[in-house]
C-alpha cells in the first residue's frame, strides 16, 4: 500500500527503502554482465552501478570498483552543471567520458539516465563501464608515452544517445566510427542502456509503493545515519596531524619516481586530507583528476575507519579532500590521465595508510600489487579477420596484518576487476594461456608474511599484435609495515620465438610476432611486523 505522502517513515520502512536501493544498484551490474559483449565487461566485470538522489549525492552503489564509484556523484553533479535539469526527459539516456565533467579517465564511459516519478527527476542511475577501445594512438587507448589528453582517444561531452523513442542512430554512429571493434562497443553501449533502464524500472515499483516523498525522506535520513556513524568513526581516531607519501615507479615518459604526499589532520569528528606537497603533474599518463583524490580519500577512510558504514554522500560530509592546481593530482585538463585512475589514486591510499601507522597500525594492511598489472594485447584475430582487444589486469600479493598472512593474488584497494580465465582468452583471441600459477616466495618476511603473487604466460598466435603495459610496482616494491620487509616487484618479460629474452618497462608499447610468449609476474605482498626468523619460501599464504 502506498504510504500518505510527506509521512516521516518509521526506521523499519527506511531500513525496506535502504536495501532496495543497493538492490537495484547490484542489480544494475548484473544486467551490464549478462548482456555486454566484450569479455572486459562480461567476465572480468570492469564496471560499476551507482543510484544517486536528484542533485547528484551518492544513495547506493554496487559491490564493485572503489575507483570507479568514489566519482559517481562527482559525475552527476558536473553533469548537471552543463545539462540542466530542465532539458532533461523520461527515456533519455546520456553518456560522457571527459575527465573534467567529474571523471577519471576516457575509457571509463559513463551512462547517465534521470528517473522521474510525480512529474520530478528524483533521482539518477549511472552505469560505468570500461570500453576496451575509445579510440586514440594506441590499441586499447592506452598510451604510455602519451603527452596530452587528445592521444588518449575520443572525448565524449555529455552527449543523449538514447531518449524515450530509442537510440539516436546519427551520434551513436559517431561514436562508433572513432573507435576500434565498433560492433563489440555498440554492444557494451546497448548493456549500460539496458543497466539504466532496469534501475528506472525498479526505482519507479518503490515510488508506486511508499511516495516520492516517503523514499526522499528515507534517502535523508539514510545519508544522515552515515554522516553520524562515520564521524563516530572518526572519533576513534586520536587528533593531529600526519604525514605520508608513497611513490609511483615513474610516468613513461621521464624515468624516475614520482612523488605523492598527503597530510592527514584529525580534529575531532572530522578528517581533512590535502595532498599540496604532491609532485607537480606529471609529462605523461600518470596525473589524476581531483575527483579521483577524491574517491581515493573516500575508499580510505571506509576501509580504516569505517567498513560497515553504508556508502554514501553522508560518509563524506565529514571529509574534507584538497588538491593544489598544477600538481599531478590536480593537473591541467590538456594533461593524459588514462593510468592515474587505477594507478596514482592507489599511491594516493597507500600514502594514507603510511600516514597512519603510527595511530591505528592494527587496521593497516601492509602494501600489496596496488596497481591494474594491466597487459593489453590489440590486432586482428586471422581466424575471423575481426579486430581483437584483450585487456587483462593481474592481482599480486595481499599485504600481511597485524593479525595474519596475506592472501595470494588479490586486488587490494581501488580495484576490484577479476582475470579473465584462460578458456575465454583461448576462444576469443590469437593467445594461448600457456602457464598460470602462484609465483612462490614472492612475500614479504614478517612476523606475518605476504601474500604470493601470479605468474602467467601469453603465446602470440596471430602474425602480429600490438601490446601495451600500464603497470606499477615493477621498480618500488610493495612496501612492509611495523618492521615487515617488502614483497618482491613485479616482471614482464618477453620472449621471442627465438628465444631471446628481454625484461621490459611497466609502461611500454612493443609489439609481438606468432611464436612470442609474454611472461607476467606479479608482485608478493608486504611483511607485518619484524620477522622472527631468517625467511623461508612460502608455499603457502
Amino acid at each position: 500500500m502506498k504510504r500518505e505522502a510527506g509521512l516521516r517513515p518509521d526506521p523499519f520502512t527506511i531500513e525496506v527503502i535502504r536495501n532496495a536501493l543497493t538492490a537495484i544498484a547490484e542489480e544494475m551490474s548484473l544486467v551490464i554482465m549478462r548482456s555486454a559483449r566484450s569479455p572486459l565487461l562480461r567476465e572480468a566485470g570492469d564496471l560499476s552501478s551507482a543510484l544517486t538522489d536528484a542533485d547528484g549525492g551518492l544513495i547506493a552503489q554496487g559491490r564493485d570498483i572503489p575507483a570507479h564509484l568514489g566519482i559517481m556523484g562527482s559525475t552527476v553533479q558536473a553533469f548537471l552543471q552543463r545539462v540542466p535539469k530542465a532539458q532533461l526527459q523520461p527515456g533519455d539516456v546520456w553518456f560522457l567520458n571527459l575527465p573534467e565533467v567529474g571523471g577519471n579517465h576516457l575509457p571509463d564511459v559513463k551512462a547517465i539516465r534521470p528517473v522521474f516519478a510525480e512529474g520530478a527527476v528524483q533521482a539518477f542511475a549511472v552505469c560505468l563501464a570500461h570500453w576496451a577501445d575509445v579510440g586514440g594512438a594506441r590499441p586499447g587507448s592506452y598510451v604510455p608515452d602519451a603527452r596530452d589528453a587528445w592521444q588518449e582517444g575520443m572525448r565524449i561531452p555529455p552527449l543523449r544517445v538514447f531518449t524515450a523513442q530509442g537510440a539516436d542512430r546519427e551520434k551513436l554512429d559517431v561514436i562508433l566510427a572513432n573507435v576500434r571493434g565498433s560492433e563489440e562497443r555498440e554492444g557494451d553501449i546497448l548493456a549500460q542502456m539496458a543497466a539504466t533502464r532496469s534501475a528506472d524500472e525498479r526505482l519507479q515499483e518503490l515510488f508506486a509503493s511508499y511516495g516520492a516523498a516517503t523514499v526522499q525522506a528515507a534517502i535523508a535520513d539514510i545519508h544522515d545515519q552515515s554522516e553520524r556513524q562515520m564521524r563516530a568513526a572518526i572519533r576513534e581516531i586520536p587528533d593531529g596531524e600526519y604525514l605520508g607519501e608513497d611513490f609511483l615507479d615513474h610516468d613513461g615518459i621521464d624515468d624516475h619516481p614520482i612523488a605523492v604526499r598527503v597530510r592527514v589532520t584529525i580534529a575531532g569528528e572530522e578528517a581533512t586530507f590535502d595532498f599540496s606537497a604532491t609532485d607537480d603533474a606529471a609529462k605523461g599518463p600518470l596525473n589524476a583528476t581531483p575527483f579521483t583524490a577524491g574517491a581515493s580519500v573516500f575508499y580510505a577512510m571506509k576501509a580504516i575507519a569505517g567498513p560497515d558504514i553504508q556508502p554514501n554522500a553522508g560518509c563524506g560530509r565529514p571529509l574534507k579532500v584538497i588538491t593544489r592546481p598544477g600538481s599531478l593530482v590536480h593537473p591541467p585538463w590538456s594533461r593524459p590521465v588514462v593510468g592515474g585512475n587505477h594507478e596514482t589514486s592507489q599511491r594516493m591510499v597507500d600514502a594514507i595508510f603510511k600516514a597512519l601507522e603510527t595511530v591505528v597500525p592494527e587496521r593497516l594492511s601492509a602494501g600489496g600489487s596496488t596497481t591494474s598489472g594491466l597487459l593489453l594485447f590489440g590486432g586482428t584475430d586471422p581466424r575471423t579477420g575481426e579486430w581483437t582487444t584483450l585487456y587483462e589486469v593481474h592481482a599480486g600479493g595481499e599485504g600481511a596484518r597485524a593479525e595474519r598472512n596475506g592472501c595470494p593474488t588479490a586486488r587490494p584497494h581501488m580495484s576490484n576487476v577479476m582475470n579473465t580465465p584462460a578458456e575465454i582468452i583461448e576462444t576469443f583471441y590469437p593467445i594461448r594461456i600457456e602457464r598460470q600459477a602462484l609465483r612462490h616466495a614472492s612475500g614479504g618476511a614478517g612476523r606475518h608474511h605476504g601474500g604470493p603473487g601470479q605468474e602467467r604466460h601469453y603465446r602470440i598466435l596471430a602474425p602480429e599484435m600490438a601490446m601495451t603495459s600500464m603497470v606499477e610496482r615493477c621498480v618500488i616494491p610493495p612496501y612492509g609495515l611495523q618492521g615487515g620487509k617488502p614483497g618482491q616487484p613485479f616482471e614482464i618479460t618477453v620472449e621471442r620465438a627465438n628465444g631471446e629474452r628481454r625484461q621490459i618497462s611497466g609502461k611500454t608499447h612493443v609489439t609481438l610476432f606468432e611464436g612470442d610468449c609474454v611472461i607476467m609476474k606479479s608482485s608478493g605482498g608486504g611483511g607485518y611486523g619484524a620477522p622472527a626468523e631468517p625467511a623461508r619460501e612460502q608455499e603457502k599464504p
